[in-house]
């Protein structure tokens, strides 16, 4: 019994060396059919691009020309295409200079324009006590503002 328990485990090995050496052998050609040719990495010319750190609804945002931010509602009405004025910059870099405020930067504005106002996604809070016959499901959307960062000054 001893010895056929023994052959048994000895021939084991030998196919799993024999199996991994067949895969090993494809593999090789499998990678040379995919091989990825090297393409030229874009060079930035001129001066890389200007950003401003922005304080608005209680966190930051580091905002460029051209993006799309998604903050906070403001108070007030705004309709599409009104302006947005943050006067709370912290933060300005041109490329070459930075300034940084303490807290704020005096006279620095980032200028938006207002494209949408919405509710975010549903969040579900539930309070929940075992035995006691306890439960509440309460849903909230936050509400959010879309604005373009048209220019910094």
């Amino acid at each position: 019994m001893a010895n056929i328990m023994a052959e048994k485990q000895a021939k084991k090995p030998v196919k799993k060396a024999l199996a991994t050496s067949k895969a090993a052998a494809e593999k090789p050609a499998a990678k040379k059919a995919v091989a990825k040719k090297a393409t030229p990495k874009a060079e930035k010319k001129g001066n890389p691009e200007e950003f401003a750190v922005i304080e608005t609804g209680g966190k930051q945002y580091v905002v460029c020309a051209g993006d799309v931010v998604t903050i906070e509602k403001l108070p007030g009405d705004f309709a599409k295409g009104d302006t947005v004025t943050f006067d709370k910059v912290l933060l300005v870099d041109d490329g070459r200079n930075a300034t940084i405020g303490t807290p704020y930067i005096n006279g620095a504005k980032v200028i938006g324009t207002f494209q949408e106002g919405g509710k975010g996604k549903k969040v579900v809070v539930i309070k929940y006590k075992q035995k006691s016959r306890y439960f509440k499901k309460r849903g909230h959307r936050q509400p959010y503002f879309k604005v373009k960062i048209e220019s910094l000054k």
